[in-house]
Formats: structure tokens, C-alpha cells, sequence
């Protein structure tokens, strides 16, 4: 009996968040410091870390106090992140390499995007191996775009980083789906005129709203290679489902740049 008890007490406490489940440990110490309550909450929040694969041989290995580190090197991110990865490395939580970093991006969603983006503008490296996590595999190329930057924050701007991203994405696309017919040049034109074409339709500041006959026609001047009915196709995409990316839909409401046609 005092067996079922206690596995039907810890289902109850599976369902708790770990503040909750910290107050929890004050009435129920043993149930309230499961490890694999804990271990649990640990890889909902960040999935892949580096200190799993070598903090688990530890003798006073406890996932609760892991939680408490990750937590606090997640808040410490989100206020600097470059302090919140020097902490994470300087703990141990995180490997110094480049794949083992963006592992770590990939896998949590506690970081604020605006301190993920200000983080991988000075680690292009780091953005490289992210890129290479995505798998883009039968995705209609709007739709891939937003899976893109709901991973990796548009910039608030056009510059380099946008360009740099572009293209790591146009490759990345190109190589899930090689059986495409289009080249990541072609590509590349084609994610830009997306986001263009997003800012365009979504900015209430442009009055003269680009028709899916410019579009089409844009389109064949600047990628011959498309068809009109794939351009058409993308057109609708966007005018239907909305912008690809939300940084190309803040600058549309502040109409810091427009189409003109």
C-alpha cells in the first residue's frame, strides 16, 4: 500500500513546475528530491547539455542542483549572454566548442531570441552548426523560413548577419531537399524576396500593396529559373499565412524600409 502511495504521489508531483516542486520538497523531502522528477524538468528546459554526458559519474551528482545551475546560467544569458555563456563554460555545463554551444541553443527555448541573436552576431561559427541542426526536409520554403527564424532571431535590420544567415539557409534548404531543382543562388534571392515581400504585405504604412502580378514578375527578373506558378504559389503563402520572420514584421510597423514598385 505505502508502495502505491508513494508512485501516485510522485505522478501528482510530476505535473509540478520546480518552484512549485522545491515548495513540495519542504512537506515531502524524499518525493520532493526525486531525481528523476528532477532529471525530467532538466531536460524539458534544456535538452541537450553538455555536463549529461560527464556529470552523471559524480558521486554528489544531483540533477536538482544541475537544475538550479542551468537555471541561473539561463537568467544570466538573458541579461548578458555573453557573461551567461562564459558562466555556463566556466561551470562546466556547457563544452567550449562551437557544436556544443549550438547544441545547447538548439535544445532550450529559456533564452530570450534578442540575446540569442545579439550572441550569434558575434559567433558566426557558432551560427554555422546551428544552421546544420535545422532539417528543412519537404518544406514548402516559406514555411521553412519561419521554422528558421523562430530558431535563430531575425536582426532588427538588413546588414551582414542577415546575408551571412541567408545563405547558410539557402545552403542548408538546398541540401534537405536535393531533389529541389533549384540552385541555393537561387535560393538565397528567393528568401529575400520573401521577407521583401512579408515587410510589403504586413506594414500598414504601405498603402500601394505589391500585387501577385509584380511579385511574379520581380521574381522571373531576378531568378529566371523560378516559375511563375511557384512564385504565384509563394505569393499566396505569404499574403494567407502572414511574414516569415517577426524582427521583418516589427520593422514593417515602424516602416524603417518599404518596397517601392
Amino acid at each position: 500500500m505505502v508502495m502505491y502511495t508513494a508512485k501516485l504521489s510522485l505522478a501528482v508531483l510530476s505535473y509540478l513546475n520546480a518552484t512549485d516542486l522545491c515548495l513540495a520538497a519542504c512537506v515531502w523531502d524524499t518525493l520532493g528530491n526525486d531525481e528523476l522528477l528532477w532529471q525530467s524538468l532538466c531536460k524539458a528546459s534544456w535538452g541537450e547539455v553538455s555536463v549529461y554526458n560527464h556529470w552523471l559519474d559524480q558521486p554528489k551528482f544531483s540533477y536538482k542542483r544541475l537544475y538550479l545551475l542551468l537555471d541561473e546560467a539561463s537568467l544570466t544569458f538573458n541579461g548578458d549572454p555573453f557573461i551567461g555563456m562564459d558562466y555556463l563554460i566556466g561551470h562546466n555545463l556547457v563544452e567550449d566548442d562551437p557544436f556544443e554551444i549550438a547544441q545547447f541553443l538548439h535544445s532550450t527555448k529559456r533564452l530570450h531570441p534578442d540575446k540569442r541573436r545579439e550572441f550569434l552576431d558575434k559567433r558566426r561559427d557558432i551560427l554555422e552548426h546551428l544552421v546544420q541542426l535545422q532539417d528543412f526536409e519537404n518544406l514548402f520554403l516559406p514555411t521553412a523560413l519561419r521554422q528558421f527564424f523562430s530558431e535563430v532571431s531575425a536582426p532588427d535590420e538588413r546588414g551582414s548577419y542577415l546575408t551571412e544567415m541567408m545563405e547558410k539557409f539557402s545552403e542548408r534548404y538546398c541540401r534537405c531537399n536535393p531533389n529541389l531543382g533549384l540552385s541555393k543562388d537561387t535560393i538565397f534571392i528567393l528568401c529575400f524576396s520573401l521577407i521583401m515581400l512579408s515587410v510589403d504585405l504586413c506594414s500598414p504604412h504601405v498603402k500601394n500593396k505589391m500585387s501577385k502580378r509584380e511579385f511574379i514578375r520581380n521574381t522571373r527578373r531576378a531568378a529566371q529559373e523560378v516559375q511563375d506558378e511557384l512564385a504565384g504559389h509563394l505569393y499566396d503563402n505569404i499574403y494567407l499565412v502572414g511574414h516569415v520572420a517577426m524582427a521583418q514584421k516589427a520593422m514593417a510597423d515602424q516602416a524603417q524600409y518599404r518596397i517601392v514598385t
